[in-house]
């Protein structure tokens, strides 16, 4: 059962704790609102301002599990205070574990101070998460994915547009990488996991995949530097580095290149340029 008015104190308090700089948003010279804004969380769990001003009001209906996880995301919740989110709601908190969507704190501060620069959270098995702006105008939106195809090694081997931003010389490496991935995560996780359903998914639809995975390679990590290949501005040589949250299993990927070379400048031209030509 619902519990209105603590549902509705435990927003206000964590929004009120809450500065724009802790979740990537400009302070401005005029601000007077002890924390964040009603309408700056709302816009930050893709919510009308209203439906979220209800809630601290203790109105409006039921949130339904997909609202109160955009809410627990939104305001920068811990695991145990989005669970402690979906109880007061009347609703039993998500399972934990390396199959949760649900971004920590510490990562997503990071992420939010890397607007210039591309960068994406991700799961263990390539779903991404986040994006910053240049994220998406490197590679494009690859959040808006549903079902297996969330799976950037899914989509590999079932969608020939996923290999087009790559360079073709790496194609060979990048399939061996991902067959090579999945039967690491399926043995970790057994039978039954995401990992295990989707190994049995492109078993049954990718001939490339079934010659790869009898090949029982296991251990081929990712190449640090990586070559794409951009719609926009051609060839770019990017350095990964990769921040793993192992409590979650997600990683932060921060995409850059060596100062003075011609990818910097292309990254340069790709910031102006922005993620709308993409879209």
């Amino acid at each position: 059962m619902i519990d209105r008015p603590g549902l509705a104190e435990f927003l206000r308090n964590r929004r009120e704790a809450l500065q724009p700089e802790d979740v990537g948003l400009p302070r401005g010279p005029r601000r007077r609102t002890n924390g964040l804004r009603r309408e700056e969380v709302a816009s930050l769990c893709h919510m009308s301002a209203d439906y979220y001003a209800r809630l601290e009001r203790e109105r409006g209906p039921q949130p339904s599990h997909m609202m109160l996880a955009s809410i627990a995301q939104g305001l920068h919740m811990s695991l145990d205070e989005r669970d402690h989110l979906f109880r007061l709601a009347g609703h039993n908190p998500p399972a934990r574990g390396a199959s949760t969507d649900h971004i920590s704190p510490g990562l997503l501060r990071v992420l939010d101070r890397l607007d210039d620069t591309p960068a994406e959270i991700v799961t263990e098995l390539g779903e991404t998460l986040r994006q910053t702006p240049m994220g998406v105008a490197l590679t494009g939106d690859t959040t808006h994915y549903t079902g297996p195809a969330r799976s950037t090694g899914y989509r590999w081997f079932t969608d020939p547009a996923a290999r087009q931003i790559h360079a073709p010389e790496e194609h060979a490496f990048l399939t061996r990488m991902y067959a090579s991935g999945l039967r690491e995560i399926a043995t970790l996780r057994g039978p039954g996991s995401r990992a295990a359903y989707l190994v049995e998914l492109l078993l049954d639809r990718s001939e490339e995949f079934r010659r790869v995975w009898d090949d029982h390679e296991i251990g081929i990590r990712p190449h640090e530097v990586k070559h794409f290949n951009h719609p926009e501005v051609g060839a770019l040589e990017l350095t990964c580095q990769r921040l793993i949250d192992p409590g979650q299993a997600h990683s932060l990927l921060v995409y850059t290149a060596l100062p003075g070379t011609e990818s910097h400048e292309k990254l340069r031209l790709l910031s102006a340029i922005g993620a709308q030509t993409l879209r």
